[in-house]
């Protein structure tokens, strides 16, 4: 790769010590970026090289393109890493790192741009034969969402058309909701990603909801690393993943994972990315949802069960190699399920809680992979997300990588902040998780009231 020699890598928190790690293994230098907060964090010390580049708030640090610009620049890197979140999926950014003769790892900057707007992206997936949510073109007023809404009939999803992540969605019910609710989303909207364009989509009650993992190069190949199942959600926001999909009619299994093979080389993708769909539960149809240019927060599963790198291959793709792997080659071995720990309290409706973590003890053991940045006296800040590492388990089933979770749960060590572990510990214990039957909404249907209840 002698186009990129040095990464610079625009994040922070366990996805900068992964991209880290992998430029390590790819023998290329890496350089950070930090806030004041993180400036003595797990990247920081790991990475070849640190520059602070603001003070602890996003919007004055990690999301200033001038100041990751500068100092890209200035420590002499090849290549921006942007991980996800943050300037990830900001065509601007990208276009600004290509403007400046640096390598962006990820998508062409008019991919990002046109599949971060969701109303183009879903006619990109349309053209593509690819069937997609019954839905409404872009919404100006109030009485535009209602006229459509009785189209589609409800209960409906209000989207924002920058939105992405499970941010900016709602499920209205009803017309008065619709109503009520509808300057509220735009503001919101406008207020998250600067763009306060808003949609709406049919609902589906008893949903699922599976991505595929796909990859491509600037030379024209595309594929599919399998999928995803990532329909245990609380708020839309995803809090166990696994591959492969459980209870999927191997017919859709292969159709869905042809679609991300479709809607890639539509977008004519040259990087890694990943196609998520609706999958209904009851009718047995699914459909497009969104496209993310960027590596997942998940994408470990997928490593597990396909040995691949995906890191790796993204930073040898932008670098304009041609992918090392055809279609053949991928093999989907075992089964692969992630909890993320986040600093959350279940019982106060997973409210985040900044603190200071007195105890890190991760677990260990046959299957188990832990990706962190987290270590005894790390301070949770308000300023960002709340994840303090993502626990990987990998067995030659469902059932054994589940067991082999739960007792990483068992073995995790964490005093000084909540989190996640034991609500993810009964859900995975739960017969619904086992039987493969959880839907998108079950958490706040049934999950979290089972959870309560048998905590109290």
């Amino acid at each position: 790769m002698s186009s990129v020699r040095r990464v610079l890598i625009a994040n922070r928190g366990e996805i900068a010590v992964r991209v880290v790690r992998a430029c390590r293994e790819l023998g290329i230098e890496s350089v950070v970026v930090t806030s004041t907060v993180d400036q003595n964090g797990m990247a920081a010390r790991l990475a070849d090289r640190a520059v602070c580049i603001g003070p602890g708030p996003a919007s004055e640090s990690y999301l200033v393109t001038d100041s990751v610009l500068s100092a890209a620049l200035g420590a002499g890197c090849d290549a921006v890493h942007p991980g996800y979140g943050f300037l990830s999926e900001n065509p601007e950014f990208a276009a600004a790192c290509v403007a400046a003769g640096l390598v962006f790892v990820g998508p062409r900057p008019e991919a990002v741009a046109q599949a971060g707007d969701k109303a183009r992206a879903r006619e990109l997936a349309r053209s593509a034969g690819i069937p997609i949510l019954a839905g409404s073109p872009i919404l100006e007023t109030a009485d535009d969402a209602v006229e459509a809404a009785a189209g589609l009939g409800y209960p409906v999803l209000v989207k924002a058309a920058a939105g992405g992540g499970g941010r900016g969605m709602s499920v209205i019910e009803d017309e008065a909701e619709l109503r009520a609710r509808w300057p509220a989303a735009k503001a919101e909207a406008r207020s998250a990603f600067g763009d306060g364009r808003l949609y709406i989509e049919r609902f589906i009650r008893n949903a699922r909801h599976i991505e595929v993992q796909v990859l491509g190069d600037k030379h024209g190949n595309v594929l599919h690393l399998g999928e995803r199942d990532c329909t245990l959600q609380r708020r839309h926001q995803k809090v166990v993943e696994e591959s492969p999909a459980p209870n999927l009619p191997e017919e859709i299994r292969q159709d869905i994972r042809r679609s991300g093979v479709r809607f890639a080389e539509a977008l004519s993708l040259d990087s890694a990315g990943t196609v998520e769909f609706i999958y209904d539960a009851d009718t047995r149809d699914y459909a497009f949802l969104e496209f993310n240019a960027r590596i997942q927060v998940e994408h470990p599963v997928t490593e597990m069960v396909t040995g691949v790198d995906l890191v790796a291959e993204q930073i040898r793709v932008a670098a304009g190699e041609r992918l090392r792997l055809t279609q053949d080659d991928i093999e989907v071995r075992g089964h692969a399920i992630e909890v993320r720990i986040t600093t959350e309290d279940p019982a106060r409706g997973f409210l985040p809680n900044p603190g200071t973590v007195a105890e890190w003890a991760a677990p260990a053991g046959e299957g188990i992979r832990v990706d962190s940045h987290c270590e005894p006296g790390y301070v949770v800040t308000p300023f960002y997300d709340s994840l303090l590492a993502k626990i990987i388990a990998h067995g030659p089933d469902r059932d054994v990588a589940a067991d082999r979770m739960v007792a990483a749960l068992d073995a995790l060590r964490v005093r000084g902040v909540p989190t996640i572990a034991d609500f993810a510990r009964a859900a995975l214990g739960h017969p619904d998780f086992r039987a493969g039957t959880v839907t998108t909404d079950w958490i706040a249907s049934r999950g979290l009231p089972d959870y309560l209840e048998k905590s109290a």
